[in-house]
C-alpha cells in the first residue's frame, strides 16, 4: 500500500487534473443574502453570482447550494447544473457529478460543457464506454476543441486505441500549441506503446520548467522508470519526494516493467485515475 500510494499520489492524467490546492475558508451561509441585492427578492443571477464567488472562494459546498438555488428559480436553466457538475466533480463526488451533468443535459442534450463534464465524470470512474456517447456528440458540435480532443484521447487509451489517442493529441497541439495537459497526455500515451525517448523528449522541458508541477515531474520520472533509467527517475523523484518515497515509486516502476504491456497499461490507466480522485481529496483537506 506505501509503495502504491507514493507512486499513485504525484501523478494524474492531465485532462482530469487539478492545479494548486484550494484554501479553504470558512463555509458562506447560503440563506443570508438578505440585503446583498439591495433588500430586492433573491433572483436566479443573484444566487448564480454567489455561486461563482463562493466557489472562487474555495467554498465547494457553498457553491453546490447557490447553484442548486438557482435551479430551483429557473427550471429549464443549464448553467446552474454544469457549475454544480463542475464543482462537484472538483470535491470528488463524482457519482453526484453525474447526476447533476445528465439534469442538464436533459434541458439540452447538446451543451458542450455538460457533454464534457459527463465524459469526464465517467473517464474518473474508469469507464471509458460510458463517455463515448457524450464524447461523439460533442465532437460533431465542435470538431476543433482541443480540450475535448484530448478528453477523446484520453477515453482512447483507456480503451487501449493508442495509436487513435495519440493522433486526438497531436491534433490538439496543432490547435494549442505548448499546451502542457495536451504534451503530458501524449507522452503518457507513448510511454504506453513503449515510444519512451519521443515520451521522454515531450514532456521533459515542461516537467523541468520553472513553475512545473509535481504532476509534471513525477509523470516524467515515471517514465525514465518505465524506459529502465533508474538514475533519472530517481533523480527527478527528490525533486518533490523525500528518499523512502523514491525507492518505493523505484521499485514499483520495476514492477511495472515486469507484467506484459497490456497488463502494465491497464495498471498505468488505474493508477493515474485513482491518482486524480486521489489529488481532489488531498486538496478538499489542504
Amino acid at each position: 500500500m506505501a509503495r502504491y500510494y507514493a507512486a499513485a499520489s504525484v501523478f494524474a492524467l492531465a485532462a482530469l487534473a487539478l492545479g494548486g490546492c484550494v484554501q479553504v475558508t470558512p463555509h458562506l451561509d447560503p440563506l443570508a443574502i438578505s440585503g446583498r441585492d439591495g433588500g430586492q427578492p433573491v433572483t436566479y443571477d443573484t444566487l448564480m453570482r454567489l455561486a461563482a464567488d463562493a466557489h472562487a472562494a474555495g467554498d465547494l459546498a457553498a457553491a453546490v447550494g447557490f447553484y442548486r438555488r438557482a435551479a430551483g428559480l429557473d427550471q429549464g436553466a443549464v448553467a446552474p447544473f454544469v457549475g454544480a457538475g463542475n464543482t462537484l466533480l472538483e470535491m470528488g463526488n463524482v457519482n453526484e457529478a453525474i447526476v447533476a451533468y445528465n439534469a442538464a443535459l436533459a434541458r439540452n442534450a447538446y451543451d458542450p460543457e455538460a457533454l464534457r463534464g459527463l465524459a469526464r465524470a465517467n473517464l474518473l470512474t474508469g469507464k471509458p464506454e460510458l463517455a463515448g456517447r457524450p464524447l461523439a456528440i460533442a465532437y460533431r458540435e465542435t470538431p476543433n476543441d482541443p480540450k475535448l480532443l484530448q478528453l477523446i484521447g484520453v477515453a482512447d487509451d483507456f480503451a487501449d486505441e493508442h495509436a487513435e489517442a495519440q493522433a486526438r493529441y497531436r491534433r490538439g497541439l496543432e490547435l494549442l500549441p505548448h499546451d502542457p495537459g495536451l504534451s503530458l497526455d501524449l507522452a503518457l500515451s507513448l510511454a504506453l506503446t513503449g515510444n519512451y525517448q519521443e515520451a521522454i523528449a515531450m514532456l521533459r522541458p515542461i516537467a523541468l520548467a520553472r513553475g512545473a508541477s509535481v504532476r509534471e515531474r513525477q509523470t516524467l520520472a515515471l517514465i525514465y522508470g518505465l524506459a529502465g533509467n533508474r538514475v533519472e527517475a530517481a533523480r527527478i523523484g527528490r525533486l518533490d519526494l523525500d528518499p523512502q518515497a523514491v525507492e518505493q515509486n523505484l521499485a514499483y516502476y520495476d514492477s511495472l516493467r515486469r507484467l506484459s504491456p497490456e497488463a502494465r497499461s491497464r495498471a498505468i490507466r488505474s493508477l493515474t485515475t485513482r491518482a486524480d480522485v486521489q489529488t481532489r481529496a488531498q486538496q478538499r483537506a489542504s
